[in-house]
């Protein structure tokens, strides 16, 4: 079978005369720390063996050509005509537009590009689409970016024309992840910490609920600015600057009563998950995977009921999940309201785990899920191009 990257490099040819450069974006997953990267939280995410390939050459003709193989769309622009459009187009012109607010001459170039992310699975495709376009430009422009720029550049792509306010989890993952291992990331300071993912006879497993989120509807900004709110009165009353400087619950709790119920379940959630994540990394270098799995457990719980990012579908997984002896640990992943649940799984038990997940799934809500075994990778890189 030809694979997506000969696939991208084919298509590319047959409808542009020069030699392209091939890119692998990769997706991500996120062990533990959801919903934390924008409350200057830690979070564990790890690149992925799903992701976007780019075939991109310059063209010096002040025009920039795309074609979507997904979507099956072309887009064609003048650089000097860039502007907020729609859909997936705004990602990749939103990342342009970033290099040229740096100062950077665009001359124009040919992309094609197409991936294995499912859209909409929490798997972060956007931050694939912006990634791997902005590791291109970085090298056809000289730009000289290095990978912790490039995912800071990413981040603003993401702000600025498609108005998703995100956290810098993402593009870090995408830009700095390494194969066997789990990033961990302090969101306020950059500084990271690698951890080997040791699974010893357990696999990765993603669950995808076939219910898709689209983050633009606002939930999203909602949540963010619950927290915002919450924070601002915690700043005012304790000497704080940050989520991450309220060690005890005990602390949040005694200014309940000051806040509209939903602001204070969201800093519950955040003060509890930075907590969590943290206890996480000291699990891993003991291969303590079952302590690791009880705290996904207890992240979904509060993704659920405190934080409400959840749905009926996604708890039914998580459920299902819980009452399998061969799952260590469970939860949604990503931005909620549909897209994947993360399971660690047995391996030889990996097979009936699915079959039996689809079927009840099925039963219950009419829907065909998808599964994914992935395994972690690098990040966005520059791949060999075959004649």
């Amino acid at each position: 079978m030809i694979s997506l990257a000969a696939t991208v490099l084919q298509r590319f040819r047959e409808s542009f005369t020069s030699e392209p450069t091939l890119y692998f974006s990769p997706g991500r997953i996120n062990l533990i720390g959801e919903h934390v990267d924008y409350n200057d939280g830690f979070v564990m995410p790890a690149a992925i063996d799903k992701g976007i390939y780019y075939a991109v050459a310059a063209n010096n003709n002040k025009e920039l050509h795309f074609y979507s193989m997904d979507f099956d769309e072309w887009l064609t622009v003048a650089v000097a005509d860039i502007k907020k459009m729609n859909n997936w187009k705004n990602y990749v012109l939103s990342v342009v537009n970033e290099f040229l607010l740096l100062g950077h001459d665009v001359k124009g170039f040919d992309c094609v590009f197409a991936g294995d992310i499912p859209r909409g699975s929490g798997m972060s495709s956007s931050a694939a689409v912006e990634g791997g376009l902005a590791f291109a430009l970085n090298e056809m422009l000289d730009a000289g970016l290095n990978r912790v720029q490039l995912a800071l550049l990413c981040q603003r792509a993401e702000h600025n024309f498609p108005h998703v306010n995100c956290g810098i989890m993402d593009q870090f993952a995408n830009m700095m992840g390494r194969q066997d291992e789990v990033l961990l990331l302090d969101c306020k300071t950059m500084q990271h910490q690698y951890f080997p993912l040791q699974l010893q006879g357990y696999k990765i497993v993603l669950i995808n609920s076939k219910v898709h989120h689209t983050l633009v509807s606002g939930e999203y900004n909602i949540r963010r600015q619950r927290c915002e709110e919450g924070l601002a009165i915690l700043k005012n009353q304790l000497n704080i600057q940050s989520f991450r400087d309220i060690t005890r619950v005990e602390d949040l709790m005694q200014y309940k009563s000051g806040m509209p119920e939903k602001v204070f379940n969201c800093c519950l959630y955040v003060i509890g998950e930075i907590a969590r994540t943290k206890k996480a990394a000291a699990f891993l270098p003991q291969d303590n995977l079952i302590e690791f799995g009880k705290l996904m457990y207890a992240t979904h719980e509060g993704l659920s009921k405190l934080y409400e990012v959840s749905c009926t579908e996604l708890d039914f997984l998580v459920e299902l999940a819980k009452k399998d002896s061969h799952v260590i640990g469970a939860r949604m992943m990503g931005g909620g309201f549909g897209g994947c649940t993360i399971n660690i799984v047995k391996e030889e038990a990996i097979p009936r785990f699915i079959e039996t997940t689809s079927k009840e799934y099925l039963q219950q809500f009419d829907i065909v899920a998808e599964a994914y075994v992935v395994a972690t990778a690098d990040g966005t890189r520059k791949l060999p191009v075959t004649p």
